[in-house]
């Protein structure tokens, strides 16, 4: 099956050997995406909610960007540094998932940078 590079317009050089979304299919697959700037730098430092909506709308720009939309999301897979934001990722979560939520997990763990506080990695299968 071919496969289709997504990268969004304005989209910065990547830290490591991959590409922000493949296309496959009808199924993106969009990398752990981290709240980082062009430049790669942490945006948001200490605030998990800004950091969650960063990477959601970063995630959103992938999926847009091979056609879909956000309720194209079957699958996001979710890390983040502490249990305590939780709470503040769930809230800003649920603004970019109104209606039927997509399949998930959440884990503990540290990160490539340790001012991110969350990385989420998402599939997408487009209609």
């Amino acid at each position: 099956m071919p496969k289709t590079p997504i990268i969004p317009e304005g989209t910065g050089k990547p830290l490591a050997p991959y590409l922000p979304g493949v296309l496959a299919g009808n199924t993106v697959y969009v990398s752990g995406t981290l709240p980082f700037d062009a430049n790669n730098d942490v945006v948001h430092v200490g605030d998990a909610a800004a950091q969650t909506r960063h990477v959601l709308e970063t995630i959103r720009r992938v999926i847009e960007t091979a056609g879909g939309t956000m309720d194209d999301v079957v699958m996001n897979h979710i890390f983040i540094t502490d249990w305590a934001d939780y709470g503040a990722v769930n809230g800003v979560y649920a603004e970019f998932f109104p209606g039927d939520k997509p399949a998930r997990f959440c884990i503990q763990c540290g990160l490539v940078k340790p001012d991110a506080r969350v990385e989420i990695a998402t599939v997408a299968v487009l209609a």
